[in-house]
């Protein structure tokens, strides 16, 4: 049984603070419904998301939609990377590693330092494997001279000094570790955080509506009918534009718009695993499988993250999960460079799988390029798919460009070019986590004991500066104060926040997406019950 305060009793939390929060969902169809968008972008992962917020930065009256949450498919199911991609340098692509890393470390340094974090990468090279330590230690070092060396010199190590920072390495028959830095994030965080940006640049969003229908006005798709699927209730949106963002659902909303659409992309399978860690490690793992392929072991909200796998999917992109054929493959090429007893089937707290979209055409999926398409189709609506995480900004302004060089479709008033526009925006909340981190440790206005470190050091992680306004609900209601779950960082009042700032309509978008709490196995029916008990006070 969990720890977990009677919310009941806690006084307020029935209804909304006067100001801060989100319009309730009555109040967003309606909005919707009535006004005439510019824009309207139909799903709400973050190429959708991130496009809708360049749009809303352009002075476009945008609307964003999706049938799930944000961020709740593929968006949340990544490997959690910022990266500029290291086995891209196997095909000779230099200049979309270099393309790659200068989003990443504006992410990172500018856009979101508040939400991605520098991490090290050992790749171990063993006797018989499919790459020699030569050609690694030219490889790191090339990939660290395309970042301009900020994340230092791509060298060799060796395996003594290896095993010291991930002491769980296997070490029989390795030759010599390559090293080289790269960012990682919370990816559901960094979406909400992005969806936040286009809100406060003038967007308006609403999750869990589905798209039941295009609108035509002579031929031309000139908006959809949703239908809200927490109510049922069904509205409509006009707008000028319409963006099919729907990632593996791309070719569905297409044949809503033209029925003998053909199909534009294939979708690829990645699993991943999550484990509780055995011993701390300091360093990530990137092990080569073959020429083309590597499997991850990455440090991550105290846990450790495995994987991926990469293979053709053709099923509903609904279906997706993990097989046991996806843990068993997971599990056996960890072991290339990874102890027995890290990659015990019991550590395993959670398993997730994501589709990734890729053009259409033949071929190895792990193989083919990560690249974006934007299509125009026969009614004007655009489809957008592909693209990696690390480039979500790109996208959002290549997507934009596109919209720019349309003939006939006047963008309003007061429409800015993506070109005038600042390169580097931050996201909300950006700040240092280890000054916020460090206040929300000493400022402790209310009576009782101080924030706990980790709790602070995981606010401070997730939210930024945005924490403070978490710290000021629990110290408002002592009982917010509390732990979720014992063994977890986050508190009471992140549910409170997340129902009336993030848009955390279901238990699942709160225990899944706002917090860690699933990921790290502890979603247990009294926390469930627990959540939803506040979710209903709403």
């Amino acid at each position: 049984m969990t720890s977990q305060p009677t919310l009941q009793s806690v006084p307020a939390l029935g209804t909304r603070p006067a100001s801060g929060s989100n319009p309730s969902r009555a109040e967003t169809r309606e909005q919707l419904s009535k006004a005439s968008y510019d824009l309207l972008v139909i799903g709400g992962g973050i190429l959708g998301i991130s496009t809708a917020w360049h749009a809303a930065q352009s002075g476009l009256r945008v609307a964003l939609v999706d049938a799930g949450d944000f961020a709740g498919a593929t968006s949340s199911a990544s490997s959690k990377l910022l990266h500029g991609g290291l086995r891209y340098l196997q095909t000779g692509a230099v200049k979309l590693v270099a393309e790659n890393h200068f989003e990443r470390r504006a992410v990172s340094r500018q856009v979101a330092p508040h939400l991605a974090n520098p991490l090290t990468f050992y790749l171990p090279v063993y006797k018989g494997g499919p790459h020699g330590a030569a050609k690694l230690g030219a490889g790191v070092f090339a990939y660290s001279a395309l970042s301009a060396f900020g994340d230092g010199v791509g060298h060799l190590l060796s395996p003594a000094k290896a095993a010291q920072d991930v002491p769980e390495l296997r070490t029989d028959n390795l030759k010599a570790v390559a090293v080289y830095g790269d960012d990682q994030m919370n990816d559901a965080r960094m979406a909400l955080m992005t969806v936040r940006a286009a809100v406060g640049a003038g967007a308006v969003v609403l999750n869990h509506a589905e798209v039941s229908g295009l609108r035509f006005t002579k031929g031309r798709v000139t908006g959809a009918e949703l239908r809200d699927r927490l109510s049922g209730d069904e509205f409509g949106v006009n707008a000028r534009l319409v963006l099919n963002a729907t990632g593996p659902w791309v070719d569905h909303l297409r044949k809503m718009e033209d029925p003998n659409a053909a199909p534009s992309i294939r979708l690829s399978k990645g699993a991943h695993l999550v484990l509780k860690r055995t011993a701390p490690w300091r360093a990530a793992l990137a092990t080569p499988i073959d020429k083309y392929r590597i499997t991850f072991a990455l440090p991550w909200e105290d846990m450790l993250l495995l994987g991926t796998t990469d293979e053709e999917y053709e099923g509903d992109p609904a279906d997706v999960s993990v097989t046991e054929k996806d843990t068993a493959q997971i599990l056996d090429e960890a072991a290339f460079s990874i102890r027995d007893q890290q990659l015990d089937r019991d550590l395993i707290t959670y398993a997730f799988a994501g589709l990734r979209v890729l053009p259409g055409g033949p071929g190895s999926t792990a193989k083919a390029k990560r690249e974006t398409v934007v299509t125009e189709g026969r009614g004007g609506m655009l489809s957008v798919a592909g693209g990696k995480w690390t480039t979500f900004r790109h996208i959002g302004r290549t997507v934009m460009q596109k919209l720019e060089a349309l003939p006939g479709h006047p963008l309003g008033d007061d429409f800015e070019p993506i070109s005038s526009l600042p390169r580097k925006l931050p996201l909300p909340g950006v700040a240092n986590p280890r000054a916020v981190a460090h206040r929300l440790l000493v400022d402790n206005p209310a009576p009782g004991p101080r924030m706990a470190a980790d709790t602070a050091k995981h606010l401070a992680t997730h939210y930024g500066s945005l924490a403070f306004d978490i710290a000021r609900l629990a110290n408002d209601n002592p009982e917010l104060r509390e732990r979720v779950h014992p063994d977890a960082p986050e508190i009471w009042a992140q549910v409170v926040y997340a129902r009336d700032n993030e848009w955390a309509e279901t238990a699942d978008d709160v225990l899944r997406r706002r917090t860690t709490l699933t990921i790290r196995g502890l979603a247990t029916d009294d926390v469930r019950a627990g959540v939803q008990d506040l979710l209903d006070k709403k």
